[in-house]
């Protein structure tokens, strides 16, 4: 298959799918997420692939849906005569076909997914990166979704089981970020190492888990995946997309927009994560190292 957004390759059984707007450090818009869902079930329909491996090129694996053109890119799946359609905008949201499901992907998938995370992982970038099986970042990335603040609330829900209800109340409520390093200690993520360490990591991981037979691989998979599941998280699901909707659309959100519309998103960022000093107001020792690079 032809992609316009991300790349598909195989070597050996490991396939690799990459995010490819470098540019736009990874920001989704139509196609990708619709991309990335065809390139699981194209892995999964390869009987020599029996790993996955998502990663970004360029600086950082996913920032979010890009809002840069006042998210405009979405206009035709949530708008009705160029006005916000609350139904239209759940539909698309939830449907088969959505950006959730998009995502899920990773989640159904039989074949397990490694999500190789560096520079910044933040919005329905982080849940893409949560939807995987195993999260291996640089322990300079940045990991964390802003949209409790302002224009979003916990989308696919994953966030939740991740941190646990302790840490998922604090997270929830400030939308603070945390590094690659406090993610893996928080268990947020399954490990975090130097990135110069981070391809070879992955990949040694991806190799061990090659040599594990298919069938094993899906079953050990679905139990798990069903574990969680029975604790709730398609309802959460339903919760989380019915309220990111209306998050994006109160006046505070609407303003949020303008503002990134008539100044850049830089300046809508910065008034967002001013009284947090995180993300856009981060000082240099807590942002990803811009020369970390994937290369493709």
């Amino acid at each position: 298959m032809e992609f316009e957004t991300i790349i598909y390759g195989v070597e050996g059984a490991i396939a690799t799918i990459t995010l490819n707007r470098p540019s736009r450090l990874n920001a989704l818009v139509p196609p990708m997420p619709a991309e990335i869902e065809a390139a699981v079930g194209v892995a999964c329909n390869d009987p020599d692939v029996s790993v996955i491996v998502l990663r970004g090129a360029g600086r950082s694996f996913c920032a979010g849906f890009d809002f840069a053109d006042g998210f405009h890119a979405w206009d035709d799946d949530i708008k009705t005569d160029g006005k916000w359609d609350i139904g239209k905008d759940f539909v698309w949201l939830t449907a088969p076909g959505g950006p959730v499901q998009n995502f899920m992907s990773l989640w159904r998938s039989p074949k397990p997914v490694i999500a190789m995370v560096h520079g910044y992982a933040l919005g329905g970038g982080s849940e893409l990166a949560l939807a995987a099986d195993l999260i291996i970042a640089s322990d300079d990335a940045c990991i964390g979704t802003p949209g409790p603040r302002l224009w979003g609330a916990y989308l696919t829900g994953l966030w939740i089981y991740r941190l646990g209800l302790t840490k998922a109340k604090e997270y929830g409520l400030t939308g603070k970020s945390m590094s690659g390093k406090l993610a893996a200690e928080l268990g947020v993520i399954n490990k975090s190492v130097p990135f110069a360490e981070l391809e070879a990591t992955v990949r040694d991981q991806a190799l061990a888990l090659a040599t594990i037979p298919q069938s094993q691989l899906a079953a050990n998979k679905l139990v798990v995946n069903r574990a969680v599941e029975a604790m709730g998280l398609s309802q959460v699901q339903t919760i989380g997309c019915m309220f990111d909707g209306m998050m994006r659309n109160t006046p505070e959100a609407l303003k949020f927009l303008e503002l990134a519309e008539k100044e850049g998103v830089p300046a809508a960022a910065a008034a967002r994560d001013r009284a947090f000093g995180d993300y856009s107001q981060a000082d240099a020792e807590n942002r990803p190292d811009p020369n970390n690079v994937i290369h493709i």
